[in-house]
């Protein structure tokens, strides 16, 4: 049964735009995200792996070597079986670092632009094959078809035609670096078709040719030849060769390294894939040797490459031929599409740029994408020149497994990545050119001059046993690498970049690269670094990006947060450049000061963040540590003080949250900047400790208006043989406000005792004149009529009972609280008025101005004799101060509460040592004997009494200085009746009394 060509066109045309509508509707978004990011998705994507081969070739190879066909499906299985071991770590770094393909990825690790240069060299003469053999199967199967169609045409057109699709799948956009979700899609979808029509086609077979399983049982009994054909080769052929080959095959082809790595939209759908692909591939191997066995039944002869197509043909079924010509151009258009796609980012990235620094143009996303686009239609057409070359001289299996044999040659340099940290650069390239010359001069150039492979052993026949066929000189390549790869890294040193990368790339090694330090101080120097090797469009676009990603404003500035961005950059950078030229690019314009490595300062934070993603990983001895790092960490965190760590440089590295409360910034705030960077006054108290000698201190510092005392003590962090002026530095950080507030109050007790003592001897000792006092005044009013003397003898018995009131108040101030106040509403004016006119008889105190303009209807709930006290002592103290032309004013207003009195004076005012003491017993500013200093006691005693407050303000003014006292009182209802709202607000604004 034969096709037209323009049947065959127009079918290979339909599936491949409806493939194109596929990932076109995945990227506008009509295909929900649920879907788009389902591990099953990313399952069914992985099954690029399947190609060609796997529908056409897989049935010659089972017909030539017997179950040795399934070691291409157990390669794979086995890979993604010890995913956790293998795929993850390496997803892990594709990922941190946006390492797009195996060059980038061995270029970081290794360190040279040189690795990846050649990585991409032999990774594309590897894969040709490869690609030719996709050619072939498409141009073989359309020949098979239509016998009279030369397989040079369709090959061409298909070449063609894939172009367009490759470009239009992976070239249309260069700015994003976000995953290809129509991609991904679309070979998801390409894979189902695939094992789809596989497995019609096998099930069709099974029961059309055989009647169903039991007619195929039968039928293997009557030909047992089958299944000897299929056990012999088994016995006699390189069946772990293949293994192994497929094995290594499924971690570093492009296709499937592109679709595992680069594209997977979740990282956890890898665990799905560790058995969902393998679940896949035995559905790919099922209908293997049920058509193979079709095809003996119906004794169909030919290459059996081609029984997928001849089996249909010969029972008479179109649908059925045009559905394994469907699976088999599905096949090949995805491999070559993604193929193509991981190749065009090498040799940009590894061999252009290096060699061509366009990059700098002002257009670089434009170039960038041309740039792709025509290497991609390059790629192509070097492979179908590759395909021209071989001339059908070779089968589809013949092909497949030179391009799998060539990717053998990377297992070494893997095996440096996730395992072996000594390994090094010399050792690789070393290993790789020994290995890659086997390949060269055992396999590949005698398949293109047809020359017998068993030639080239001639030369080394001495030195091993015969090479007797083409998998054992891929094994003995593979081998070779293997040692040369080992001596040389043993006999040569890394350098310290590559030592870094290892410890990086190390499944096992959790260690983070110094902390180093930049030499830009914000993003916008970063921007102008930039703007020389990338232009100014280019730099502030993609530090922009950066600091979308890490969440940062242009005015960061903390070291850690402009290492972070720097990273980004160049993770970014590499998913667009390439690792090699991203890191030329950033080490020439944002350089790391590289410090020595044994002063222990290691990035705290990037390894804390580390341990985080390795949360649930962690076990045996590792888990036990990570739990105990993780007590000791919240240990620190819910200390009751303050604790804060230093770097070396003055970052800081640690903060808690007792620190959070004690200064008011937040640990996010501070970490990874320097302890200058600390708002007012912390970044001076800080400072100042730091570069003092001493290692404990307390500090007064004004937080909002109030004081706090702090207790400061620093200790140096000692790693090993560390010095003082390497470590670190720890700071405890203890708010003793509290404490100070104790020992005042302890200290004023203290000094209210021996004022008590001595107010109980002065009572005693002044008692018995002032009663003889009292008496003879008493005698005045008998011994003479005068009124004048009448008066004066009233007023000194008024003196007595006062002096008498006077020494009773000191003894309560001494016990206070212990004396029952007699609390009455209390008219302040009054109070105010008999302290001025008590103070009006002392001569010094007449020449004063005093002004009371205290509101008469204002009154507080109070004690009226201990409230006279209070301005007594005011008002004594404001005329020491005052000279000749001196006053003192009293005002009061009221709220709903209580009732404020000011007490101001316009005299020399109060030292600002004695204004901190100034409540304390026996502080004063009079000469030693011209006063006490209790006057103020007692007066906060009092004002404390009566649940008041006051306030001492001094100087009020810089100019004219002056002393106002402030007492808040609370209020009591005046002797005219409890005032309205409006009358406390004309009252506020009383027209002043007459002044005395």
């Amino acid at each position: 049964m034969g096709f037209s060509l323009t049947q065959i066109f127009a079918i290979g045309i339909g599936y491949l735009s409806f493939f194109f509508l596929v990932a076109y509707l995945t990227e506008r978004g009509y295909i929900p995200v649920r879907f788009v990011r389902h591990p099953v998705t990313y399952s069914l994507s992985l099954g690029i792996f399947a190609s060609a081969w796997s529908i056409y070739g897989s049935i010659g190879f089972a017909h030539d070597f017997g179950y040795n066909f399934l070691a291409y499906y157990l390669g794979m299985t086995g890979a993604f079986m010890l995913a956790p071991i293998i795929l993850a770590p390496i997803l892990r770094l594709t990922q941190t670092y946006q390492l797009g393909s195996l060059a980038d990825l061995l270029s970081f690790r290794y360190r040279s632009p040189i690795v990846g240069t050649v990585v991409t060299i032999f990774m594309l003469i590897g894969i040709l094959p490869l690609l030719a053999l996709q050619i072939q199967a498409v141009a073989d199967s359309v020949h098979v078809l239509n016998p009279s169609t030369k397989p040079a045409i369709p090959a061409f057109l298909f070449v063609l035609i894939i172009i367009l699709f490759a470009i239009l799948f992976g070239a249309r956009h260069i700015t994003s670096r976000e995953k290809h979700e129509g991609l991904v899609v679309a070979i998801a979808f390409e894979s189902l078709i695939k094992v789809i029509a596989f497995l019609t086609i096998g099930g069709v077979l099974l029961f059309e040719v055989f009647g169903g399983p039991l007619g195929l049982n039968n039928w293997l009994d009557y030909h047992p030849e089958q299944l000897v054909s299929l056990y012999q080769p088994l016995e006699e052929g390189p069946w772990r060769s293949l293994v192994a080959a497929f094995f290594v095959a499924s971690v570093v082809m492009p296709h499937v390294f592109h679709m595992a790595f680069t594209e997977n939209l979740n990282p956890r759908a890898l665990l799905t894939a560790s058995w969902g692909l393998p679940m896949y591939l035995f559905l790919m191997a099922l209908p293997v040797l049920i058509v193979m066995w079709s095809a003996a039944e119906l004794r169909i002869s030919g290459n059996p490459e081609h029984f997928i197509l001849r089996v249909p043909q010969f029972m008479n079924s179109g649908w059925l031929t045009m559905l394994a010509f469907t699976a088999g151009l599905s096949a090949a258009s995805g491999v070559i599409i993604v193929c193509t796609l991981s190749l065009s980012a090498m040799i940009l990235n590894h061999i252009i740029l290096p060699l061509a620094p366009f990059y700098r143009t002002t257009h670089l996303y434009t170039w960038l994408l041309w740039s792709r686009r025509i290497l991609i239609a390059a790629i192509i057409l070097v492979s179908y020149g590759f395909y021209v070359i071989m001339e059908h001289r070779h089968t589809l299996s013949e092909l497949a497994f030179l391009s799998f044999s060539a990717t053998m040659q990377f297992l070494p340099a893997l095996v440096g990545v996730l395992l072996w940290p000594t390994a090094n650069r010399d050792g690789f390239l070393a290993g790789l050119a020994a290995g890659v010359s086997v390949w060269l001069f055992g396999l590949l150039i005698p398949e293109l001059l047809g020359i017998d492979s068993q030639l080239t052993t001639l030369l080394i026949s001495d030195l091993i046993p015969p090479l007797s066929d083409n998998y054992t000189i891929a094994t003995f390549a593979v081998a070779l690498n293997f040692v040369v790869f080992g001596l040389v890294s043993l006999l040569t040193e890394a350098s310290p970049e590559e030592i870094q990368a290892a410890e990086t790339c190390n499944v096992d090694n959790l260690r983070r690269p110094q902390r180093w330090a930049l030499s830009v101080t914000s993003p916008r120097e970063v921007i102008e670094r930039l703007t020389k090797p990338l232009g100014k469009r280019t730099a502030l676009r993609e530090v922009e990006l950066a600091l979308n990603d890490l969440a940062m404003s242009l005015d960061e500035t903390r070291p850690y947060a402009l290492r972070r961005l720097r990273d980004q950059l160049e993770s970014n950078l590499s998913g667009l450049l390439g690792p090699a030229v991203a890191n030329d690019i950033l080490a020439s314009a944002i350089p790391y000061v590289i410090q020595n490595t044994s002063d222990g300062s290691q990035d705290i934070h990037f390894i804390e963040s580390r341990l985080e993603e390795y949360r649930d990983k962690l076990t045996g001895l590792a888990g036990e540590l990570d739990s105990l790092r993780r007590y000791h960490r919240q240990t620190l965190q819910d200390l009751p003080v303050g604790v804060c760590s230093l770097g070396n440089d003055g970052e800081v590295l640690g903060w808690n949250s007792a620190l959070e409360e004690i200064t008011g910034v937040s640990a996010t705030e501070i970490l990874g900047s320097q302890i200058g960077h600390l708002k007012p006054p912390w970044n001076q108290v800080f400072s100042e400790f730091m570069s003092d000698p001493v290692r404990t201190t307390q500090m007064e510092v004004s937080l909002t208006g109030a004081k706090r005392w702090i207790s400061l003590h620093k200790a140096v962090i000692n790693l090993g043989n560390v010095s003082e002026a390497q470590g670190g530095q720890v700071v405890v950080v203890e708010d003793t406000t509290e404490v100070k507030v104790l020992e005042h109050q302890v200290a004023h007790n203290e000094r209210l005792a021996s004022v008590g003592r001595l107010a109980a001897g002065v009572a005693h000792e002044i008692g018995n004149p002032i009663t003889g006092i009292a008496c003879l005044a008493q005698n005045l009013k008998f011994d003479s009529k005068e009124p004048e003397v009448l008066e004066t003898s009233d007023q000194i018995m008024d003196q007595t009972k006062r002096i008498t009131r006077i020494v009773q108040s000191l003894v309560s101030f001494s016990h206070s609280g212990s004396t029952t106040l007699d609390m009455e509403p209390v008219p302040v004016r009054d109070c105010v008025q008999e302290a001025m006119d008590l103070l009006s008889l002392n001569r010094t105190s007449a020449i004063i101005t005093f002004r009371n303009k205290a509101a008469p209807e204002h009154a507080v709930k109070g004690d009226q004799q201990r409230l006279t006290q209070v301005f007594i002592n005011l008002l004594s103290n404001a005329c020491d101060a005052l000279d000749s032309n001196g006053f003192v004013e009293v005002n009061s207003k009221i709220d709903e509460y209580s009732v404020e009195i000011t007490v101001e004076d316009n005299g020399s005012g109060i030292p600002p040592d004695v204004l901190e003491r100034i409540y304390e017993p026996f502080v004063t500013t009079k000469d030693p004997g011209k006063g006490t200093g209790l006057g103020m006691s007692l007066v906060y005693s009092i004002i404390e009494e009566h649940a008041g407050s006051i306030e001492v303000v001094s100087p009020i003014s810089s100019d004219f200085g002056g002393t106002r006292v402030t007492i808040v009182l609370p209020r009591a209802k005046s002797l005219q009746g409890e005032t309205s709202a409006s009358e406390v607000t004309r009252e506020e604004h009383h027209e002043p009394h007459s002044d005395r």
